[in-house]
C-alpha cells in the first residue's frame, strides 16, 4: 500500500535543533510544507554530502515555507555529538530528529529490520498533514536537494491550482497541463 495522501502516523521523538535537544512530533509536520528525509546513520559516508546540499539549499526551502527534519535511528544525542565534530553537519539548521526504537522509520515504512536503519527515504507532506510525495532510495544511491526543492515547488503550485498538473522537468514559471479530453494522445 502507497503512503501516497496518508495522513503522517503519530510519533513522538527528541530533535538536535539550533544547539539545543527539543520535542517533535506529527503536530509539527502539520500547518506547513514539511520535507522529512531518512537517513541511515550518523559518521557514515553518503549521508553527510546529502544533509549537507540540504544545509546549502535549506535557505530556499525556507523562502517556500517548508521545514526540513533530517531522521536516522541515531539518538538526539549522537545528532548533537556528529553536529561538533563534523564540518558539514555544522552548518546544518534544520532538525535532526533521533529515532533509537525505530518507530518513526517504521511509520514511513523505510526501516531495514535486519540492521536496525532506515533507507533513503524522502517525504513531502502538506500543511494538512498528508503525504504528497515519497521517493526511497537504496542507501548507496545520494538525492540532489535541487531536484527535490523542484519537487516542492510542484506540489505547492498543484496544491494552489486545482485542475493543473506540472509535467516532466516543470520548474516555476513554465507552463503546466490542464487534463481533459482535449489532451489525450495530443502530448
Amino acid at each position: 500500500m502507497s503512503l501516497i495522501n496518508t495522513q503522517v502516523k503519530p510519533f513522538k521523538a527528541t530533535a538536535y535543533h539550533n544547539g539545543k535537544f527539543v520535542p517533535v512530533s506529527e503536530d509539527n509536520l502539520k500547518g506547513k510544507w514539511s520535507v522529512v528525509v531518512f537517513y541511515p546513520a550518523d559518521f557514515t559516508f553518503v549521508c553527510p554530502t546529502e544533509l549537507g546540499d540540504l544545509a546549502d539549499q535549506y535557505a530556499e526551502f525556507q523562502k517556500l515555507g517548508v521545514e526540513i527534519y533530517g531522521v536516522s535511528t541515531d539518538t538526539h544525542f549522537t545528532h548533537k555529538a556528529w553536529h561538533d565534530t563534523s564540518e558539514t553537519i555544522a552548518k546544518i539548521k534544520y532538525p535532526l530528529v533521533g529515532d533509537p526504537t525505530g518507530a518513526i522509520t517504521r511509520n514511513f515504512d523505510v526501516m531495514i529490520e535486519e540492521e536496525g536503519l532506515a533507507l533513503r527515504g524522502t517525504f513531502v507532506i502538506n500543511p494538512e498533514g498528508e503525504i504528497k510525495l515519497c521517493e526511497i532510495h537504496d542507501n548507496g544511491i545520494g538525492r540532489d536537494a535541487k531536484e527535490l526543492l523542484r519537487k516542492v515547488q510542484a506540489a505547492q503550485y498543484v496544491a494552489s491550482h486545482p485542475g493543473e498538473v506540472c509535467p516532466a522537468k516543470w520548474t516555476p514559471g513554465a507552463e503546466t497541463l490542464k487534463p481533459s479530453l482535449d489532451l489525450v494522445g495530443k502530448i
